[in-house]
């Protein structure tokens, strides 16, 4: 029987699914480890991730050099990631796990927008609209009325998935500066974790062993998701791959139907197809333009 071979791009597409399905668990598990301060779970997931960073980290035995002009980036990453795990934790915790984690998802679009704002970098008339549409079809995810209950963890969700893209975005720098990625996600989960910690002594609020071990997983999840997504940018560039980083959408649907019974609305679905549109058509601007280069 003949090996089946896999070429770089297929591989990168099989590691970005497996990425999306890990962060829909995280999801999932930090809507099970129940009512519980967003620090507090923010706190325990990412105490696992700094764990294994550490490990990988003293795995490499490399020599970390990191130029000065990079060190202003690094915090600005951690910063920036730090609001987006808070914000989207606390989502997650209120709102339907699909509208969470589109919410979650509208950060390329943010990157996009700090790479204008922040490095300075052009963006084409034609992503300027792909990037206006998205946030029309954010609207229909949050649908902003006072009569509507979820409208301030929507928009909380919605921050932090701009912390996520500026995180991106100062990520994208770190990598033109040469920073080893292990380092960046090292120093990012320590930074995090110190921020979390007093946050989290001052409003503790007692867990039971599940609510523990639902965290733990989801620290698991996080940090599996986490290093998948980067193997998969290393066999791909992210304009042959990252279109697929949307089927979370799916799995967080699924996940939200079958354990937490939970129906997206009409005007939810609307916003997803949009703003997964918008995606699609990005990617595919993204490859005609490298074609072109």
């Amino acid at each position: 029987m003949k090996k089946l071979k896999l070429n770089n791009t297929n591989k990168g597409i099989i590691l970005i699914i497996a990425s999306a399905f890990c962060f829909a668990l995280m999801g999932m598990f930090v809507r099970l480890a129940g009512d519980l301060p967003a620090m507090q779970k923010s706190f325990f997931r990412n105490i696992v991730a700094l764990f294994f960073s550490l490990a990988v980290l003293l795995k490499e035995h490399e020599k970390i050099t990191l130029p000065k002009s990079a060190v202003k980036y690094l915090f600005l990453r951690a910063f920036f990631g730090t609001i987006g795990i808070v914000c989207n934790f606390y989502a997650i915790g209120k709102l339907v796990l699909a509208d969470a984690s589109i919410l979650n998802k509208m950060s390329p679009f943010f990157a996009i927008l700090g790479s204008l704002v922040i490095l300075k970098e052009k963006i084409s008339p034609k992503k300027a609209a792909i990037v206006i549409i998205a946030f029309i079809g954010c609207l229909f995810v949050i649908k902003p009325t006072f009569r509507n209950a979820e409208l301030i963890p929507s928009l909380i969700g919605l921050l932090g998935g701009f912390g996520a893209g500026m995180a991106y975005t100062m990520v994208h720098k770190l990598g033109q500066e040469k920073v080893k990625g292990s380092f960046i996600v090292f120093f990012f989960s320590a930074f995090s974790t110190l921020v979390f910690l007093p946050f989290m002594i001052v409003e503790y609020k007692h867990m039971t062993v599940m609510q523990l071990v639902f965290l733990l997983l989801a620290g698991l999840s996080a940090t599996g998701g986490q290093y998948t997504i980067t193997a998969a940018y290393i066999f791909a560039p992210a304009r042959d791959i990252s279109v697929y980083d949307y089927s979370q959408i799916i799995f967080s649907s699924l996940l939200g139907l079958f354990v937490f019974g939970q129906v997206p609305d009409i005007f939810s679905i609307i916003g997803y197809v949009i703003i997964i549109a918008m995606a699609a058509a990005m990617f595919f601007l993204n490859r005609k333009n490298a074609k072109n280069a």
